[in-house]
């Protein structure tokens, strides 16, 4: 069982920079991942990024690499991901999540979710 709190979101002007952070607290295990997705209205939840506890790999989905970063803080058990060059498109409830030695883009790979937080990119 895992429970996440997340902050960060908000409303910010397209090209500016956002920071999303995810507390993580319960079941947190060496194999334990986790991951960011987005969801706009009316459309499917995407895959942003995914990081592991120990090992530090990374997998970034290509619509945000180069731009998005995601990131662990261990101490805090935190996973953050830093947004640059925003775009409307980005517009978004973006979602933590944490699976078990999965960094890949399925949501099935995931176990517990955040309750989301909103990020609203203004043009």
């Amino acid at each position: 069982q895992v429970q996440l709190v997340e902050s960060g979101g908000g409303l910010v002007q397209a090209g500016g920079s956002l920071r999303l952070s995810c507390a993580a607290s319960g079941r947190i295990f060496s194999s334990t991942t986790m991951g960011w997705f987005r969801q706009a209205p009316g459309k499917e939840r995407e895959f942003l990024a995914a990081i592991t506890w120990s090992g530090g790999r990374t997998n970034y989905a290509d619509s945000v690499k180069g731009r998005f970063t995601i990131s662990m803080d261990n101490a805090k058990n935190a996973v953050y991901l830093q947004m640059k060059s925003l775009k409307p498109e980005d517009t978004a409830v973006y979602y933590c999540a944490t699976g078990l030695s999965y960094i890949g883009s399925s949501t099935s790979g995931y176990n517990y979710w955040g309750q989301g937080t909103q990020v609203t990119v203004s043009s």
